[in-house]
């Protein structure tokens, strides 16, 4: 499997994806909001675009698809929840599909609710674990649930799906904000040596060439999977009057992704 990151230069810092089998050349690009940066990552490694997939409906995935699909004639593949939202979806998907590219390439789709109630990841069980997972998983941090979500979607997508893949799945993201997350994680833990050695190691990286993390960082360096340290439960409580004696793991989530929206 070829996997591509190609990073838009744009304000909101977006990532899109190239996912190709080597054998055929053929090619899903995921999110493709700047399709000439796409078009030619694709024509540099002689790659054939032949599918597109929307993780979700906000304008910054979908708003390339038009021009992707003229230049290509790619099928679009979407959450079978977005098609309206999307327009000219040719494939709905849902929990557990499979999505072939090419021979030896195979993606299963996760109904992953929470940053919009529509929303996929893809993972790749192959012999490179990979998760593409557009805003629902950031490094070193979760999606925000703005515009369509909801914070308990997002909380059981996390405890129900995501932290249940194995340590070795690499994590791609719909943009780069791992510094921020990691100021965030450090925020909330100061005691976190895993998360201040990442930062002072990316801060200033160059996101053409991003550091990719595993679940294994992402359990060390997340407040999002690390809802049981007493560090942050702590904190919070300090902080925050309503937080209970003995918090449930949705209330620290909860409590986090609130805090981070004005982060």
């Amino acid at each position: 499997m070829i996997i591509l990151q190609i990073y838009a230069d744009n304000p909101l810092r977006n990532f899109h994806y190239l996912i190709a089998c080597p054998q055929t050349r053929d090619t899903m690009v995921i999110d493709p909001l700047d399709v000439g940066k796409c078009l030619d990552a694709a024509a540099e490694q002689d790659l054939n675009i032949t599918k597109i997939l929307n993780t979700h409906e906000h304008w910054d995935h979908i708003d390339g698809n038009a021009q992707m699909k003229e230049k290509t004639g790619a099928k679009i593949y979407a959450h079978h929840g977005a098609m309206e939202k999307i327009g000219n979806v040719d494939v709905g998907l849902r929990a557990a599909d499979m999505v072939a590219i090419g021979t030896s390439v195979i993606l299963k789709a996760l109904d992953t609710p929470g940053h919009t109630n529509s929303h996929l990841c893809l993972l790749s069980e192959s012999d490179q674990p990979a998760l593409f997972c557009g805003d629902t998983l950031f490094n070193a941090g979760a999606g925000n649930c703005h515009n369509g979500g909801n914070p308990d979607d997002l909380y059981d997508t996390f405890s129900e799906q995501l932290d249940l893949l194995p340590d070795n799945v690499r994590v791609y993201p719909g943009h780069d904000y791992i510094v921020n997350n990691l100021e965030f994680t450090l925020d909330r833990e100061p005691s976190n040596v895993e998360a201040r050695k990442m930062l002072e190691k990316l801060r200033g990286q160059d996101p053409h060439d991003a550091y990719i993390t595993t679940m294994a960082d992402e359990r060390r360096i997340n407040s999002f999977f690390r809802l049981n340290n007493p560090d942050i439960i702590q904190k919070l409580q300090n902080e925050n009057a309503e937080i209970s004696d003995k918090p449930e793991p949705r209330e620290i989530f909860k409590a986090l992704r609130q805090l981070r929206n004005n982060w």
